[in-house]
This record gives C-alpha cells, structure tokens and sequence, in this order.
C-alpha cells in the first residue's frame, strides 16, 4: 500500500464537523474517519469523493500519496 497524508483533520475541522458528523454524512462508522486521520486506512475512491464533496476540499488536498 502506497504510503500517504491525510489532511482530512484539519478539512473536518474548518467545516466545523465532528468524527461523528463527518462519518454520517458519508455513511461509515465514525472509527473509519478516526483511522483515516491518523493515515492508517487507504479509502475507496468513492469515500475519497464522498469526503472531498462533504468538506469542500479537492481529494489531492486531502489525500496526498508520496
């Protein structure tokens, strides 16, 4: 698996959303978004959309691959 950074922390925080919110609107369980902060879960990329869209925030921000 290609190593990563997720920035979706500092996006979800700016949007003023919790795990918990952020996890509801994307549909999957608030400990998927917590390992996807902490860059221990590579996601799909229909949740990497999914999440883009629901922070308003392009997937290359979000997501960067070394």
């Amino acid at each position: 698996m290609a190593e990563f950074e997720c920035r979706l922390k500092k996006y979800r925080q700016l949007k003023d959303l919790t795990q918990e919110q952020l996890a509801e609107m994307v549909g999957v369980r608030r400990e998927t978004v917590m390992r996807l902060e902490k860059a221990q879960y590579n996601p799909s990329l229909k949740l990497a959309v999914d999440l883009s869209r629901a922070v308003e925030a392009p997937i290359e921000e979000i997501f960067v691959f070394e």
